[in-house]
């Protein structure tokens, strides 16, 4: 469970909570703080959290949500926006099937934004899968809390009726873990810069393309590191092609 700045110690409590609710096998449950702007250790995140305060002692704080990624695989971020998502948004129930349905071996994060304005497309652009949560048309706002509490209810019966059912065999590789694919993005805009393809002023958007293309094809490790080789291969070749070739 990853919290994206939030702002209100109540409702890091209140989340806290939620977690020791729908915790235990066969789920395994932590909370991660993406720069918090609250006391998530204070007073008032405690009486909220009530019997779950050993949560929030071993929740895990990282500046930025690339880092507090980077050893998932599997991302699933929640949005209350409609179309126009680099992702087309899933219900419930099918983003977190698809979340569960990660090799024991991959990570999983299941990502909430900020109360007042949810997440950015940039940091929705970081995960492979878009919960959002049917609400009734006149009021679609959720709290943090509220919208935390519906996603893990649905992810412990999800766990629950899969537990012990055996899964198949994988038909793809598991998604690749995020900070192998920030880094492919990473060299490739870098070589992409230096060849013309990517200009300073309009890079952002083509990569924001480029990750969303990459999220919805589902890339594995394998893939990644074939696509990373190829462009330092091509970068290799770019430096030594005006010495090869006699060009200025």
């Amino acid at each position: 469970m990853v919290l994206v700045e939030p702002s209100g110690p109540r409702n890091v409590g209140s989340v806290a909570r939620a977690i020791a609710n729908f915790n235990g096998a066969p789920l395994k449950l932590q909370l991660r703080l993406v720069a918090p702007r609250c006391d998530h250790g204070g007073d008032e995140a405690r009486r909220m959290a009530v019997h779950a305060v050993s949560v929030l002692e071993r929740a895990l704080v990282f500046p930025s949500l690339a880092s507090a990624l980077a050893d998932c695989g599997r991302v699933v971020a929640t949005t209350g926006r409609g179309e126009g998502e680099p992702l087309p948004p899933s219900p419930p129930d099918e983003a977190l099937t698809w979340l569960l349905g990660a090799d024991a071996r991959t990570g999983t994060a299941l990502v909430f934004g900020r109360e007042d304005r949810g997440l950015s497309r940039d940091e929705l652009l970081l995960a492979g899968r878009l919960l959002r949560i049917q609400t009734g048309p006149a009021y679609s706002s959720l709290n943090l809390a509220q919208a935390a509490a519906v996603a893990l209810q649905r992810l412990r019966a999800l766990s629950v009726a899969e537990a012990g059912a055996s899964r198949g065999v994988l038909t793809q590789g598991e998604p690749a873990r995020r900070d192998r694919l920030e880094a492919l993005l990473a060299d490739a805009e870098s070589l992409l810069l230096d060849v013309g393809f990517l200009h300073p002023h309009t890079a952002h958007a083509r990569m924001a393309k480029l990750r969303g293309l990459l999220q919805r094809g589902q890339v594995d490790d394998a893939e990644v590191a074939l696509l990373r080789g190829m462009v330092r291969q091509m970068r290799w070749a770019c430096r030594r092609l005006p010495q090869d070739t006699g060009t200025p």
